[in-house]
């Protein structure tokens, strides 16, 4: 029998100028268009990384606030903010502005917790003169171990001095769709989804409002998710933590804490275990509040707010009326540092 021959080496065939041509140019065009969408989400700005206070971030379009609320904490007229979570947001700042002299921007977010809310307050002190500062406190900040992070994404980076990389970091198809919609509401073709100044009417509107369902919503939210059972004696930092920021602010400036009033059904009984973790956590922040030289009212208690139904949509969030009374409560609670004659609150520490 012949001996085979050896294999022959497989030949490899040198691909058509053609496609070699056709992979340069598909390679150029998709780094000319990625350039192009890189330059074109620097020039719109749909997050604000230019902002500060001599110029002011363009129109929000984004309803995530935590992407869009940086911008509004960078730049713009303020000289106070809100900080808290939607049981603030309601709280209107131009009723802010004419009940304490100030340019408020309302900064509070859904479900925030208190190390976000402490975030975005840095970086709102860190870029202006401040005036007033008024946190809306919810019982998350009486926790023995507060979440970190809510379960909304947080984006870190948009917190931080500079925003460093910023117009890299926020290339992605949102913001692609946010600058465009950006482009359109600068000519006038498309309405800023947020105001300027942070605020915007998160429930429906009023006139949809059906008092047998929100009694259902009531009910089916008795405790309010943020309530703790810890016992009383157990640490607070997040406390600790607001007791710091308040150290930063200027003695001159109107420091304002609130525990906000969600339906009495939503508030620890006394005598049960979420009741005594609240009443050592109000004691507590009166203790910071008379250190810092803070006006601390407590709206979440029994009261004639609390304990009606029709005030509320649900367990945690009352009506745009009640919003207008806790601006009034707030301005009255300063000035004369009386608790309410019809009971809706009560001052728990005042300079």
């Amino acid at each position: 029998m012949a001996p085979k021959s050896p294999a022959s080496p497989i030949e490899v065939e040198t691909p058509p100028a053609a496609w070699v041509g056709f992979t340069q140019l598909f390679l150029i065009a998709a780094g000319l268009l990625g350039l192009a969408i890189i330059g074109s989400l620097a020039g719109l700005d749909p997050y604000g990384l230019r902002a500060a206070p001599g110029h002011p971030p363009g129109p929000i379009m984004d309803t995530n606030q935590r992407l869009s609320y940086p911008q509004i904490a960078r730049g713009g007229p303020f000289d106070a903010a809100v900080f808290g979570t939607s049981t603030a947001r309601l709280l209107d700042p131009d009723a802010l502005d004419a009940a304490f002299d100030a340019r408020f921007a309302n900064l509070a977010m859904n479900a925030a917790t208190p190390d976000e809310q402490i975030r975005l307050a840095d970086l709102f002190l860190a870029h202006r003169p401040v005036k007033a500062v008024l946190f809306g406190l919810d019982t998350t900040w009486c926790a023995a171990d507060p979440p970190a992070r809510s379960a909304n994404a947080f984006p870190d980076w948009l917190y931080e001095t500079g925003a460093p990389w910023g117009v890299l970091r926020q290339v992605s198809l949102r913001s692609v769709t946010i600058a465009a919609q950006t482009a359109l509401a600068r000519l006038g073709l498309a309405r800023p989804r947020i105001r300027p100044d942070g605020y915007a009417v998160f429930t429906p509107p009023e006139a949809l409002y059906d008092p047998a369902r929100a009694r259902v919503h009531i009910r089916a939210g008795t405790l309010d998710p943020a309530a703790t059972s810890d016992p009383p004696d157990a640490p607070m930092p997040a406390l600790a933590r607001l007791n710091a920021l308040l150290e930063t602010i200027p003695a001159g400036a109107l420091k304002l804490v609130a525990f906000m009033p969600v339906h009495a059904a939503a508030q620890g009984a006394p005598g049960t275990p979420a009741g005594r973790r609240e009443a050592a956590c109000k004691a507590r922040v009166a203790e910071i509040g008379a250190k810092r030289g803070a006006v601390v009212v407590d709206f979440r208690m029994p009261s004639t707010v609390t304990t009606q139904d029709t005030n509320y949509w649900d367990a945690l969030h009352y009506r745009l009326p009640v919003a207008a009374r806790i601006v009034a409560a707030l301005k009255a609670s300063v000035s004369t540092g009386a608790d309410d004659p019809d009971g809706a609150y009560r001052i728990l520490a005042h300079p």
